[in-house]
């Protein structure tokens, strides 16, 4: 019998190896996106899923906690559904950026008993003024790191046992946003450092709850989710989420963090340089060796980094994005042809405008409207739209600058300003805070820092980086610098001053 002769290469099959990605997820206040990533920080997939925010009182801000969950589902759904015709895509692993401060109160079994209080509701503001007037502020920063605010975890537990008792007794863990769902997704109650640092309940120095500061709000440790650093393996998804998200149980979740942190991890600040994250709100986020509370001004709090054995002193500067959406709304939309322009088209019509206004914005001055004293100050007849749209932006830069020169003052550097956000997008915006503070920025046009910042906790969680570091490396994004403009000093010396005294004409 005679064996068939057959070419070689007819007995070989080509086989595709499946791609290798990981998942970054950032729960924000009112939407979570999703990010698939591969391992050499190409976006392959993007998702957005948005959730509203109720207030049912005049002060509060809550949100629905099944819909934030059903966000995040939604979202992976459509992630899954974008990539499902690529043969062999393999999800290692996911980890959430997650916005920090919200609360829920769940039952044993992760069931909510009360809508999520979030970090925007002033409901706990008599409480903490009653604290504060006790003198309870400084144990609270010198345990927590943190000032006492409202729209924070520990107030509004005491809140809760104060005006609502039966929701106080029939809640068994108070969590996080990032804490509920982790439970969703693996069943375990979890959290990281940074997160769990900013419910006013942690020692920012041992990472563990405090009992003292427990005793303030009413509850024990055992009432809070476990704490773990950011990149530890929380284990995989449950078969249960599997069914709702349609991830495969093979899929690992991974401790995230904090979004300004998992941002801060993503760009690579390093201590010296700092963050300014632009968006509805604008806030501070630097990189300290050390979590030492001495060498902070009163007006920036301490948290944990993401990465390992860094803390991130922050500070909260405004409302800035918000102001400039309601300058936009209310002065450039109405004057706007009909049909409403897209925001896109508001901001490009202020740039243009913007670009024929000089440093100084004609000895017009604007205090942000976050303040009790906001609003123009030295209007005239002659100053035109775009005079009153600079003396915004300037007023912006001006608080800014008064934030690093009080972290001047306590010795810390301020060598680099990178920036994120909105803001980003207006070139004159960029330059007046380049020339107002004098310190050089980078650039970040990249949407998407917070997911990547997860990503990267996710792909060294799971293996697939071999450290933190590694994976900043494979994941970098493009960024340009802007050098301070040295001939605008003296004019904008001159109106830091006069803003300055200003203020404190107000005060």
């Amino acid at each position: 019998m005679r064996t068939a002769n057959f070419p070689k290469s007819q007995f070989f099959v080509s086989v595709t190896m499946p791609t290798t990605t990981i998942l970054g997820l950032d729960i924000g206040t009112t939407a979570t996106k999703a990010v698939l990533f591969d391992l050499s920080g190409h976006e392959l997939a993007t998702a957005e899923q948005p959730y509203p925010l109720l207030t049912p009182q005049p002060g509060w801000a809550e949100e629905d906690p099944e819909e934030v969950w059903q966000a995040l589902v939604q979202a992976v759904r459509s992630i899954l559904a974008q990539v499902e015709s690529e043969v062999g895509t393999n999800i290692a692993a996911l980890a959430l950026s997650a916005q920090a401060g919200s609360l829920i109160p769940v039952k044993a079994d992760g069931t909510p008993t009360y809508p999520i209080i979030t970090w925007m509701d002033r409901r706990a503001e008599a409480l903490v003024n009653e604290w504060r007037a006790e003198g309870v502020e400084a144990t609270v920063r010198r345990i927590s790191g943190w000032s006492l605010q409202i729209g924070l975890p520990l107030p509004f537990i005491a809140w809760l046992r104060q005006y609502r008792p039966d929701v106080f007794a029939a809640t068994d863990r108070f969590l996080g946003i990032n804490d509920f769902l982790v439970q969703r997704l693996t069943g375990q109650f979890c959290t990281d450092y940074s997160c769990g640092t900013e419910m006013l309940l942690a020692d920012v120095s041992t990472g563990q709850w405090s009992q003292e500061l427990c005793d303030l709000a009413g509850i024990t440790p055992a009432h809070l989710p476990e704490l773990r650093p950011s990149g530890a393996v929380i284990g995989p998804i449950s078969a249960e989420a599997s069914r709702q998200t349609g991830l495969p149980t093979s899929t690992l979740v991974v401790n995230g963090g904090h979004d300004h942190c998992c941002e801060a991890l993503a760009m690579g600040i390093t201590p010296g340089e700092l963050m300014l994250t632009c968006g509805t709100a604008w806030v501070i986020t630097g990189v300290m060796e050390q979590p030492d509370l001495a060498t902070l001004p009163a007006s920036m709090d301490l948290n944990f980094h993401v990465a390992p054995q860094r803390w991130a002193p922050s500070r909260f500067l405004g409302g800035f994005g918000a102001t400039v959406e309601w300058w936009l709304n209310e002065v450039w939309q109405n004057a706007e042809p009909q049909p409403p322009l897209p925001r896109t088209d508001l901001y490009a019509a202020m740039n243009r405008a913007l670009a024929q206004t000089q440093p100084g914005s004609n000895n017009l001055l604007f205090l942000p409207v976050h303040t009790p004293y906001g609003g123009f100050a030295g209007l005239r007849l002659d100053h035109s739209r775009a005079d009153m749209s600079r003396a915004i932006l300037e007023g912006c830069a001006f608080e800014l600058r008064g934030a690093l020169e009080d972290m001047r003052r306590a010795s810390l550097p301020v060598e680099r300003l990178w920036m994120a956000g909105g803001a980003t997008r207006s070139p004159v915006w960029t330059r007046i805070l380049a020339d107002v503070t004098g310190v050089p920025l980078t650039l970040t046009e990249y949407a998407h820092w917070s997911a990547l910042g997860a990503a990267i906790l996710a792909g060294w969680g799971a293996g697939v980086f071999e450290s933190v570091e590694a994976g900043q490396s494979r994941l970098q994004k493009p960024v340009r610098p802007l050098e301070p403009d040295a001939s605008q000093r003296p004019v904008y010396d001159e109106r830091f001053a006069a803003y300055q005294k200003l203020v404190d004409s107000r005060r």
